[in-house]
């Protein structure tokens, strides 16, 4: 075989391997996008996580609870009085 074929070969197979390689670099590329996105996501959640597991905390104190319970459901115990103020309508006091 004369080295004229010999370099045609050669330039054939490096000219593959060059594609493949190309392509498996832009697949990393994309893969690393999305890599990255899911990264985000997991910290996102992982912070709402933490948010849920304060809360979860704060609740379970029953002077909280009953806190949170008197002041969203206007809740009142036995015996005691409710004072409910409303502003004025044009903002004076």
């Amino acid at each position: 075989m004369s080295i004229f074929w010999k370099t045609i070969i050669f330039v054939i197979i490096i000219i593959l391997l060059g594609t493949g390689i190309y392509k498996l670099w832009l697949q990393n590329k994309e893969l690393e996008g999305q890599v990255d996105e899911f990264n985000a996501i997991l910290y996102e959640i992982q912070n709402e996580n933490r948010q849920l597991e304060d809360r979860i905390s704060y609740f379970q104190n029953p002077e909280n609870l009953l806190k949170e319970i008197k002041s969203q459901f206007n809740y009142r115990e036995q015996g005691e009085e409710m004072i409910i103020i409303v502003p004025s309508k044009n903002g004076e006091e």
